[in-house]
């Protein structure tokens, strides 16, 4: 579970119910919603939200490093809020669901020092492929 909420009210950061609604929708286990798909939610929350205030309290949020922005393959951009968790994404090439998924190990030792090109590593996303089970059940 994302500690979203939380983060924000920790860091004294003004929470409108405008706001508060868009962090509501973020907070939770593996999710990945479009800026639509927040807006929607919104509005079921809070009817009178408009997708201008979505869109800039996404911004904010990203800038605040509360929030992470995921792009996959041309798709409309993701909003994650498990920024403060190491994570991984596991990404269906079918669909488009992506969920958190954690592996094992350091994917900074991975790399062979030969690889590095003389770069000081300081992060890596590695995104996995594959079919969801429904995606996978498709003839």
């Amino acid at each position: 579970m994302s500690d979203l909420l939380e983060r924000l009210r920790g860091r004294g950061w003004r929470l409108t119910s405008q706001r508060r609604v868009v962090a509501e929708v973020l907070d939770g286990e593996h999710v990945h919603l479009t800026a639509d798909e927040v807006h929607a939610r919104a509005v079921q929350r809070l009817p009178e939200i408009s997708r201008a205030t979505v869109y800039n309290t996404l911004g904010e949020l990203v800038g605040l490093g509360e929030v992470l922005e995921v792009a996959t393959d041309g798709r409309a951009k993701r909003y994650d809020p498990n920024a403060h968790h190491a994570h991984q994404h596991l990404i269906c090439s079918g669909c488009g669901a992506i969920r958190d998924v954690h592996p094992q190990g350091d994917p900074l030792a991975a790399l062979p020092v030969a690889e590095r090109f003389g770069f000081v590593l300081s992060g890596a996303e590695i995104t996995y492929r594959g079919l969801c089970p429904d995606c996978a059940r498709r003839p």
